[in-house]
């Protein structure tokens, strides 16, 4: 039996509205924040580095994944400019606060004169560990979602109840991908912190997080409903992931061919 859909508004003061959305990816920063600067500070760098950093970091992300989304659907944008800013909505392109976030992240660590890769490397499990946390927001809002399926075709996911609600839009059942990629995701952030503990060159556990998360958001992509698209049959963020799979392999190879290897661990230069 259909059950209700969860309210997406976690607090109601009237005017005031605070939509879980944004508390569910406030929550995911902090908690890569704080992974981070526990990381950082065993590899002996200030513990205020990446307070530093995501004073930047966080409203560079947000600006570009809204512009990222806005620009894909102009047709729409251009004619509710209003809606432009109503990101509690959703339209928070990943790839777009992925281009904000590593943008500032190369800025700041020129200015900062710190290495770019070893900075990447101590974020890579913060990224996709908050990526995971995010796609509940998805959730929350019911977008995100994939073709339609059976309520059957979900219990047989053994998915708790919740979730199969969750999963009932407009008198249709959907594809719950928001589940897939939040899952591919924590197991990108396992494979990471155990990294962590190989002998590899600086930047290749941020390679090995572009990768993962590139392949996985490539077949899930592919299920869903709502792709920004950049003709009729090409979906961007699968051109994208496809771009990002081939440029860390090919950065991988030419880093392993051209520099020594460096422990992770002793990477405090």
């Amino acid at each position: 039996m259909e059950g209700y859909p969860l309210n997406p508004i976690a607090i109601d003061l009237g005017p005031l509205q605070v939509h879980w959305y944004g508390l569910i990816i406030g929550f995911g920063i902090a908690l890569g924040f704080y992974l981070a600067t526990k990381e950082s500070e065993r590899l002996g760098w200030d513990k205020e580095m990446f307070a530093d950093l995501l004073i930047w970091a966080i409203p560079a992300a947000i600006i570009c994944a809204r512009l990222y989304y806005v620009i894909f659907q102009w047709g729409y944008y251009s004619q509710n400019p209003g809606d432009i800013i109503k990101i509690w909505n959703g339209g928070i392109a990943i790839h777009g606060a992925l281009i904000g976030a590593v943008a500032t992240a190369i800025i700041f660590s020129r200015v900062k004169k710190i290495s770019f890769w070893k900075l990447a490397d101590i974020a890579a499990p913060s990224l996709i560990l908050g990526q995971a946390i995010g796609r509940w927001g998805n959730f929350m809002n019911q977008e995100a979602h994939g073709g339609e399926v059976s309520r059957s075709f979900l219990e047989g996911l053994s998915l708790p109840d919740f979730i199969i609600n969750q999963m009932y839009i407009d008198g249709t059942y959907y594809h719950p991908t928001f589940l897939y990629e939040s899952i591919w995701n924590l197991l990108g952030f396992a494979l990471l912190m155990w990294l962590r503990k190989v002998n590899l060159k600086r930047g290749e556990i941020f390679l090995t997080y572009v990768i993962w998360y590139s392949i996985g958001r490539f077949f899930v992509e592919g299920l869903r409903t709502d792709s920004l698209m950049l003709t009729d049959s090409l979906r961007i963020a699968q051109v994208i992931s496809l771009v990002l799979i081939a440029g860390a392999v090919t950065l991988f190879v030419i880093r392993r061919k051209n520099k020594e290897n460096v422990p992770y661990d002793s990477q405090l230069g």
